[in-house]
């Protein structure tokens, strides 16, 4: 650990890290004079890279909120047509990906506990065994998250917490970051006969991410506690489940036995991307081939 990153950690620690949040959440939502909105995104674009061609509009934000929460132009992301196919929920890049052993999930080399990640001791027994993954949304990259899999938003858990930055220095100096840090756990419900169980996407806030907000609940920032959605919320792969406006980091938990083989590794990801290989789609692929080995042998 080289002197600079030190002493930003330690910087970290004494910022008032939820104020500054709550300013930036306002200042996010003001209604800019369009020359200033203009030069804002443009400033932004170039020193975050930032690739506008994909996106719905190009130009005309009303304000910072609505540039960084811009949506993508229908048709812009593919999705895979083998439904047996789990998708990336987000852009990003995935920092951690493998097994849950036992309540725990390792991410960087640290463990953490799920039933903290999802808030319910309970909820955290479906995923001993299973399989997670960590995307990491960095600034340039467009900020909705997706549904992973087909089926039914059954509840929704809103936790309190801390704004640290999720970036290197926040998970390498910051003890339990992502339990530290403000959290909404989004469970889907698949259909029985899918075989995928109930998959979780955890959206945890970071420094500057003033609201998460889910799809299916009116408030743009979840209110904290328990949401048992009434009815379900039913949703299809791909279709938007969440925002963040600001920010941050989406964790993804699947049962035991649903994910035979991950379609993508550390590093880049896109949403709509193939991203892991549901179990049963493999044995069946296994079936076909030796099917096809019989018939033609015959």
């Amino acid at each position: 650990m080289n002197a600079i990153t030190y002493a930003t950690a330690q910087i970290l620690r004494v910022l008032p890290r939820t104020q500054i949040t709550r300013v930036m959440g306002h200042l996010a939502d003001y209604a800019w004079p369009e020359p200033v909105g203009r030069a804002v995104v443009d400033l932004y674009c170039r020193a975050y890279d930032v690739d506008l061609d994909e996106c719905r509009k190009a130009s005309g934000f009303r304000s910072f909120d609505e540039f960084f929460t811009r949506e993508l132009r229908d048709g812009a992301r593919p999705l895979p047509e083998d439904p047996g196919v789990v998708i990336s929920p987000a852009d990003g890049r995935v920092d951690s990906i493998g097994p849950v052993d036992g309540r725990a999930f390792r991410v960087k080399g640290r463990p953490y506990q799920v039933d903290e990640l999802l808030g319910d001791e309970a909820e955290a027994r479906r995923y001993e065994g299973g399989q997670g993954c960590v995307v990491y949304l960095s600034p340039r990259d467009y900020h909705r998250v997706h549904a992973p899999v087909a089926g039914e938003i059954a509840v929704v858990r809103s936790m309190p917490g801390d704004y640290y930055p999720v970036n290197a220095i926040g998970v390498r100096h910051v003890h339990n970051l992502f339990v530290r840090n403000r959290r909404v756990a989004i469970a889907i419900d698949t259909p029985p006969e899918s075989g995928l169980g109930r998959v979780t996407v955890v959206m945890v806030a970071a420094m500057v991410v003033g609201r998460i907000t889910v799809s299916g609940i009116d408030e743009r920032d979840v209110p904290i506690g328990t949401h048992e959605l009434s009815p379900r919320r039913k949703v299809e792969r791909g279709e938007e489940i969440g925002i963040f406006r600001l920010g941050s980091t989406a964790v993804v938990f699947f049962e035991p036995g649903v994910v035979s083989r991950w379609l993508a590794g550390e590093g880049a990801v896109r949403f709509g991307q193939p991203f892991a290989l549901h179990a049963r789609e493999k044995e069946a692929g296994k079936e076909a081939t030796n099917g096809s080995t019989v018939r033609g042998a015959g």
